[in-house]
């Protein structure tokens, strides 16, 4: 009797999972959108790729082709002909790694300063040095060019990495990520004898993991990517960057740029950015799942 009357509530419950159910050609649509997102954002990289295989006469021809014939490394050869890459090379990744590094490290403490510790003026002093973020990179490239200078830092990798290490940006995104960690491991750990810095180190880091990974990634962008302030305080080629040493290109002989070698200078600058990414986005996604579990 009681197997009779469950029957008609299953039936309702199955009829209420089908209506719910997503429907095949809306499953269809929404991969039809994203696979064209997906092809209008690898677009502009497959040309790249493809112009820096192509030779020079081959360039502007109609109608354009993807996949060059022939395909030529001569735009990579004479890249490496045209500028020292591998001391540009170098030069971007030891200050693109040692900023980055640097950066994490002073806004993980000042973060952990404004977020953790309690003293007089906490908050004032955060609000002030969170308001120099609506202040524009190029109206302080002048007075910190002025100071590069008074200190004998042009041309040296100090001019490049130092101004770096400090970020508005940084201590706010790990400060908020500090705010919403429970007191309690702190509380224990003081209880245990522990002092700041052990909490910091031993402690907060580990579970900041995503911010960090996160933090890292736009440091070594944006770095990897600087122009204008290298521009500025690094014309020398044994300090030189790749954007730098890159814009070069523009305008070669006879006032012709070379479409094919920029575009392989594109790839080569472009190759450690994807690198850098896919290797945070696998540790980011480790860690969210490894905090999920231990939660």
């Amino acid at each position: 009797m009681n197997l009779t009357k469950a029957l008609p509530h299953d039936d309702a419950a199955t009829d209420e999972r089908r209506m719910h159910a997503p429907r095949p050609w809306a499953t269809i649509v929404r991969y039809a959108v994203m696979l064209v997102i997906v092809l209008i954002m690898v677009a502009p990289f497959a040309w790249m790729l493809s112009t820096s295989l192509k030779a020079q006469e081959y360039i502007l021809e109609t109608p354009p082709k993807l996949i060059p014939n022939p395909i030529t490394l001569e735009s990579y050869s004479g890249l490496a002909e045209r500028i020292d890459l591998l001391r540009t090379f170098f030069n971007s990744a030891f200050v693109a790694v040692v900023g980055t590094v640097g950066q994490v490290i002073v806004s993980a403490m000042a973060a952990f300063a404004f977020a953790r510790m309690q003293w007089r003026g906490r908050n004032v002093v955060f609000m002030l040095y969170l308001a120099t973020m609506m202040i524009p990179s190029v109206v302080l490239i002048i007075p910190q060019f002025i100071l590069i200078r008074a200190l004998g830092w042009m041309n040296s990798y100090a001019a490049l990495i130092v101004p770096a290490l400090f970020s508005a940006f940084g201590t706010f995104l790990l400060r908020q990520a500090m705010l919403s960690m429970p007191k309690d491991f702190e509380e224990a750990a003081f209880v245990d004898g522990a002092n700041y810095w052990t909490i910091f180190w031993r402690i907060i880091l580990p579970l900041t993991g995503p911010s960090l990974a996160t933090l890292a990634v736009f440091s070594f962008m944006g770095l990897w990517n600087a122009y204008l302030w290298p521009l500025f305080v690094a014309r020398q080629e044994a300090v030189m960057t790749l954007p730098v040493a890159l814009a070069t290109l523009q305008g070669g002989p006879r006032a012709l740029t070379e479409w094919n070698m920029v575009m392989a200078g594109s790839v080569v600058a472009v190759l450690p950015i994807l690198i850098v990414y896919m290797f945070a986005q696998s540790w980011f996604v480790r860690s969210v799942v490894t905090s999920g579990i231990k939660g």
